[in-house]
This record gives C-alpha cells, structure tokens and sequence, in this order.
C-alpha cells in the first residue's frame, strides 16, 4: 500500500480514528490548499486573503456591523479595523454609522468594491468547481453544508 492509498484509508473510516490527523489541522491544510489557489488573483488586486474575507461577508451583507463582520471573517476587532481602514482608503468599502444605533458603525462594499468582488467571487467559483470535480458534486456540497453546521454545534 503506498502512502497516498494509506492516507485515503484513512479518510474512508478504515483506520483508526487515533491514526487520522485532527480537524484542526485538516481544515488549516484545507485552507492553505484555497490560500494557494486565491492567494495569486487577490496579490494581483493589491489584497490578502484578510481583505477577501471581509469583502465576502459584505458582499453577503451589505450594511453588516462590524462586530459581525469581525465574527463572520474570523478576525479580532482590532485587525479588522485595520483592514477595513485599508479597503476603506482605496474605495472598496464604505463605513457608516448605524442609522438604528448611532454608536455603532456599519459597512458595504463601494461600487467598485463589489465589483471587484464579484470578479474574485469569479475565481473563487473556479477553485471551487475545480474541488467539486475532485470529491464530486454530491460530495462537494456535503462538505459545504456540514462545514457551515461546525460553528452551531458549539453556541
């Protein structure tokens, strides 16, 4: 058995599950797989893969606040703030107070923001159909949707 069919074994539920690596390591090597595929159109952007996951929560939800952003990017308060200073000075997103809390401050994507954004989304579709025709579509959206149930189970 060579290592690439004992490492398939593994995932399949043959082995041990004492002998699989946990899943937090897993899902650092799934996202670095994604870094490397995205990292190269976002550097082209003048981006970081930081400023592609506030761009994706608000290209979700425009007007978020951002202590949702910060929860939804998995980000500290503080490095968003810095980040979003960032996309803020190249006119990518816009800040406002809250209408309904003046204490608060809410954010979207500028015009040219989302476009952008809607351009990388592009890309990002590409990564993903490329691993949706590697674990197949059926197996593909499973991931998805079991990936999004994770952060629920522990609230």
């Amino acid at each position: 058995m060579t290592e690439s069919t004992g490492d398939l074994a593994a995932h399949d539920g043959l082995r041990p599950a004492s002998d699989v690596p946990s899943l937090a390591l897993l899902l650092t090597q799934a996202e670095r797989s994604l870094r490397r595929q995205l990292d190269p159109p976002l550097a082209e952007a003048g981006l970081t893969f930081e400023h592609w996951r506030i761009m994706t929560v608000l290209l979700a939800r425009p007007g978020a606040r951002m202590s949702a952003i910060a929860d939804e990017a998995v980000l500290p308060a503080a490095t968003l703030t810095r980040h979003m200073d960032h996309l803020v000075e190249r006119a990518m997103v816009v800040r406002r107070i809250d209408p309904g809390d003046k204490r608060r401050v809410v954010a979207a994507l500028s015009p040219m923001g989302e476009e952008l954004a809607l351009r990388l989304r592009a890309v990002e579709r590409v990564v993903e159909a490329a691993i949706a025709q590697g674990l197949g579509s059926a197996r593909f959206a499973t991931l998805g949707h079991e990936l999004s149930l994770i952060p629920h189970l522990f609230d």
